[in-house]
C-alpha cells in the first residue's frame, strides 16, 4: 500500500514539474511578442548605368548588344557614366563607335574613351586631337629584343657614324642621341594591341604617336642613321613627353659619355 502511495506522489511532483515548465514557457513567449518590432533598414538608392556586357578591346566596333544597363549603388556612380534614367536611348546612340581604349566586362562605358569612326579608319578613330601615327622600320636589335608591346612608351634613340675629326685614318665615331623621348607605341606592324597574353611581338614596323614637330624630326632622323628604340619602365607613363633630350656634349679624344635626363649612352669607336 505504500509502494501505491510512493508512486502516486512521486507522480504528482512530476506533473507538478511539468505544468510549472509549461507556464514559464508560456509567460516567456507572451513576453516576445509585446517586443517592438526592428527598425526598417534604409533603402539603398540605385541607378541603372550602361556597361560592357563582356570584354570590348582596342580599336573594336562597339554594337548595341556588347552593352547593358546594370544597377549601380547611386552614391558611387560617377558623372560621367552614362545612366538610363538621362539617356534611356544610350545603347543605340553610341551603337557604331570604335573603343580608344579596351573595356573589361562590367566596365561602365564612358564616353571619352569612345570615338565615332564616321567612315574613317581604326588608327585615326584612336589617334587623339592633333597627334600623328608615324612608322618606322625595326627588328630584333632595335627594338628591344620584341619586348616592345602596343600602348607602351619608348625612347627613339638615333646613332650616327662619322668620320673621326682628331687623327687621320682613325676608325670612325659612332654618336647616339635620344631624338624622341616617351612617346606612345601604337601598333607594331598591324597589330595595334597584345595578342593573347604574348609578353612579346617580333615585328619589323613600329607606328609611334607624335606630335607634328616630332613627326617631322623622326622623318629626318631616318634619313641620317640608325634608329632603335629603348623600352621605357611602366613607371614612367605621367613622364612629360620631349621632342629632343639633352644635347650630347662636345667630343673630346677618346671615348665619349653622353648623360641624359633618363639613361646614359657610350659612342664608342669601331
Amino acid at each position: 500500500m505504500w509502494k501505491v502511495k510512493r508512486m502516486n506522489s512521486a507522480r504528482i511532483v512530476v506533473l507538478t514539474i511539468a505544468v510549472g515548465a509549461g507556464g514559464i514557457a508560456a509567460y516567456l513567449a507572451s513576453g516576445s511578442d509585446n517586443k517592438p518590432p526592428p527598425a526598417p533598414v534604409a533603402q539603398l538608392q540605385t541607378v541603372d548605368v550602361l556597361v560592357a556586357k563582356s570584354d570590348i578591346g582596342l580599336g573594336q566596333t562597339v554594337t548595341a548588344e556588347a552593352v547593358q544597363w546594370q544597377t549601380w549603388p547611386a552614391a558611387t556612380a560617377s558623372n560621367s557614366f552614362i545612366r538610363r534614367n538621362e539617356r534611356p536611348d544610350a545603347t543605340t546612340q553610341i551603337a557604331g563607335s570604335i573603343a580608344r581604349a579596351p573595356f573589361i566586362a562590367g566596365e561602365p562605358i564612358r564616353e571619352p574613351k569612345l570615338v565615332k569612326g564616321n567612315g574613317s579608319g581604326f588608327m585615326a578613330a584612336i589617334l587623339p586631337t592633333g597627334m600623328r601615327a608615324i612608322s618606322t622600320e625595326i627588328s630584333p636589335e632595335t627594338g628591344a629584343g620584341g619586348f616592345i608591346l602596343p600602348n607602351d612608351r619608348v625612347d627613339v634613340i638615333l646613332s650616327k657614324r662619322e668620320k673621326n675629326p682628331d687623327r687621320n685614318g682613325s676608325a670612325d665615331i659612332v654618336n647616339s642621341e635620344i631624338i624622341l623621348g616617351n612617346v606612345r607605341v601604337l601598333a607594331i606592324d598591324q597589330a595595334p594591341k597584345e595578342k593573347d597574353g604574348q609578353n612579346s611581338v617580333v615585328g619589323k614596323t613600329v607606328t609611334l604617336e607624335l606630335r607634328p614637330d616630332q613627326a617631322e624630326t623622326l622623318a629626318r632622323a631616318r634619313q641620317s642613321g640608325t634608329l632603335s628604340l629603348a623600352l621605357r619602365s611602366i613607371a614612367d607613363l605621367n613622364a612629360t613627353e620631349t621632342g629632343s633630350e639633352q644635347q650630347a656634349p662636345k667630343r673630346g679624344g677618346g671615348v665619349n659619355v653622353i648623360r641624359y635626363g633618363i639613361s646614359s649612352l657610350t659612342t664608342v669607336q669601331k
